[in-house]
């Protein structure tokens, strides 16, 4: 009857310690797949480093690159589209005075 009783207590305060501890491992943060370290392929780049090879660029970089290349071609062809047109009349009214 002793031993039962000590078994009894024994497997009870195991199991209060194994619940207590459970909910705890449930608070630890997996990461899954989202592992830092598993890269694929060749390391990326800063596209000032290697400025020839936009393959080798960071996907940030090719962005901010390419969006500033539209801006620049379309810069360019406002400001020729949109030049100052000089009228012939407004020519010559200015040469003959």
């Amino acid at each position: 009857m002793a031993a039962r009783a000590a078994l009894a207590a024994a497997a009870s305060s195991l199991s209060s310690r194994s619940s207590s501890v459970a909910p705890a491992a449930r608070l630890v943060p997996r990461r899954g797949l989202a592992g830092g370290g598993d890269h694929h392929g060749p390391p990326k780049v800063n596209f000032w480093e290697d400025p020839l090879s936009p393959t080798k660029w960071k996907e940030e970089h090719f962005v901010l690159v390419s969006l500033a290349g539209w801006g620049l071609i379309f810069y360019g062809i406002y400001k020729a589209s949109s030049g100052k047109k000089k009228n012939k009349e407004e020519v010559g009214e200015k040469s003959g005075h």
